[in-house]
């Protein structure tokens, strides 16, 4: 088969990563304001914590997760990722009240990290999320007293792109 595309000009090229770089220094804009004392507590529980990070989330946020408990780990952080179907499914057990979930999701109403959240209430586990909205979606008594939530800003929403 045949590419009937026309080249791609180093113009348009340049061109596309400056839109680009364009886009992500906006985002990072609209994340300034929006660190404040969520931020901070989720900071304070990573400094206090005496365990491992456990890192966790499913699509796409579980490849950012995967990513993030690799840095973690790689820079003297013990931490490890858990997919949260596998965690329901026998994974739980390696998480101790030492440790810290991290759970990450988009839409803050990821089905598949309830039994996470539960679970961290249940055994006083610290619990970050990491989700666009304030606070997720779930029943206010599912979700454990000292759960930190920071909004994230995701390029191409609210007219970033």
């Amino acid at each position: 088969m045949m590419d009937t595309r026309e080249p791609i000009t180093d113009t348009a090229l340049v061109a596309a990563a400056r839109r680009a770089l364009s886009i992500e220094t906006r985002a990072l804009e609209a994340l300034q304001p929006r660190i404040g004392a969520a931020f901070a507590a989720a900071c304070r529980l990573c400094l206090d914590c005496g365990g491992r990070v456990i890192v966790t989330g499913i699509g796409k946020s579980g490849h950012v997760g995967q990513k993030i408990a690799a840095t973690f780990a790689s820079t003297g952080t013990p931490a490890f990722f858990v997919h949260p179907s596998e965690a329901s499914h026998g994974d739980l057990g390696m998480v101790t009240r030492d440790d810290l979930i991290l759970a990450l999701s988009w839409s803050g109403e990821t089905v598949e990290l309830k039994p996470l959240i539960t679970y961290s209430r249940r055994f006083a586990v610290p619990l970050i999320a990491l989700t666009q909205y304030k606070v997720p979606a779930y029943p206010a008594d599912a979700l454990p007293p000292e759960l930190a939530a920071i909004p994230a800003v995701k390029p191409g929403s609210r007219g970033l792109a």
